[in-house]
């Protein structure tokens, strides 16, 4: 079964100083080894690549390309898909849960995807299970 791969799962493998970057590396090496299918969208991408370029430097963007980025099924965002991810933010109205998120559960729902590996407790809400489940003890 396929995972979804957030920004802040990402965002936590790059940045050593994160307090999960070790949870998250975890999980990520696990998922890899299983061979898991890791999906993602070109939303989640342009905000991870921003967020790695401002916080950390291009060389973190580049690691990205190099080294994540071939373990990544890449989904776009289409424009039905966009429109409903728009409808819900306006609907669900809470100013915490980004446009990429929302594009991220419509997306997830619209294959079928249960899993998220996220450090987002957003997706928890939204009833998808997370990967790291936020226990130490927990295997992924």
């Amino acid at each position: 079964m396929s995972v979804f791969v957030d920004t802040s799962a990402l965002y936590a493998l790059f940045d050593r100083d994160d307090r999960r970057h070790g949870e998250a590396a975890e999980v990520w090496s696990h998922l890899v080894a299983h061979y898991r299918p890791l999906i993602t969208s070109n939303y989640v991408l342009v905000e991870t690549t921003a967020l790695l370029q401002r916080r950390i430097g291009l060389p973190a963007v580049h690691d990205l390309e190099d080294h994540i980025l071939p373990f990544l099924t890449v989904r776009w965002i289409t424009e039905p898909l966009h429109r409903r991810a728009l409808v819900r933010l306006r609907k669900e109205d809470r100013r915490e849960v980004s446009l990429v998120d929302y594009s991220s559960f419509e997306l997830m729902e619209s294959e079928a995807v249960g899993e998220a590996f996220a450090l987002d407790e957003d997706f928890a809400s939204a009833g998808f299970r997370l990967l790291p489940s936020g226990r130490s003890d927990a295997a992924p």
